[in-house]
């Protein structure tokens, strides 16, 4: 995994979230209290004076680890974050794991009706999945949240304006661009508070978060940062190899985004 330029990451990054918030009645951010969203939020703060000027929602279905539950109350504490808790209904759905998914997507629906949100921040990655590849840093969704991922608007020169859809809403993606071990990297450097799951207990820790029913952890011994960027550095296993496979295939994981899936 090739380390890139945190500086120059962090930069258009930074310029990526201060223009959302500047072409957007009302911004909101997505925050699940992993590292990505985590360090989305560490950027946002950079980005405007100390504080993150926008709320930040979590989709709760309630089943998150408790590890996850208190990071988040401490940190909305710290950080003074507007949070936003909007509960998940568990019960099947196309993926064929009750926790995720479509479930979710219902949840995040209600929220932007009843609060208005006309575009919302969200901290995917390219790396992380194939289908998330196709992604843009302004990508429309139309009223019915649905994503058009085979006709999407070139992104030329850092000119965003095209891809306004006033019937739906745009997902605005600031860590595109990053890697798993940029994350980390500027984590290390900048000293963003960290979920403790992904650090190792008894020769095991979590890489990828999601909730008790979906989520394993992998063998490692790394305890600390600079440890799991040295692991990363040499591992041929996938980042979400840890999470529920169904789901993760990728005509699975393809529908759920065309539906509005994170």
């Amino acid at each position: 995994m090739i380390k890139q330029d945190i500086k120059s990451l962090e930069e258009r990054s930074i310029y990526i979230i201060r223009e959302a918030k500047t072409n957007f009645k009302n911004v909101a951010a997505l925050w699940s209290m992993g590292k990505d969203s985590t360090t989305m939020l560490a950027l946002a703060r950079k980005a405007f004076h100390g504080k993150v000027p926008f709320p930040v929602i979590h989709i709760d279905n309630g089943i998150d680890f408790p590890e996850t539950y208190e990071f988040r109350e401490s940190l909305t504490k710290k950080w003074k974050l507007d949070l936003i808790v909007a509960k998940s209904e568990i019960k099947p759905e196309m993926s064929g794991f009750a926790c995720c998914g479509a479930n979710k997507t219902v949840a995040l629906k209600k929220v932007l009706k009843d609060y208005g949100f006309d575009a919302l921040i969200v901290s995917i990655r390219r790396d992380e999945h194939g289908i998330r590849a196709k992604e843009r840093v302004f990508s429309p969704r139309n009223k019915n949240f649905k994503w058009n991922y085979k006709n999407q608007v070139a992104e030329l020169w850092d000119d965003y304006s095209s891809n306004d859809d006033s019937d739906g809403h745009i997902r605005v993606h600031p860590l595109l661009d990053w890697n798993e071990v940029d994350i980390w990297e500027y984590v290390r450097r900048n000293k963003v508070p960290t979920n403790p799951l992904y650090f190792s207990r008894n020769g095991y820790r979590y890489r990828s978060l999601g909730c008790l029913h979906c989520t394993t952890p992998i063998k490692s011994n790394a305890e600390k940062i600079e440890e799991i960027i040295k692991e990363l550095e040499t591992t041929d296993k996938e980042e979400r190899a840890g999470r529920d496979q169904d789901k993760e295939k990728a005509y699975v994981m393809e529908k759920l985004r065309s539906l509005g899936y994170m």
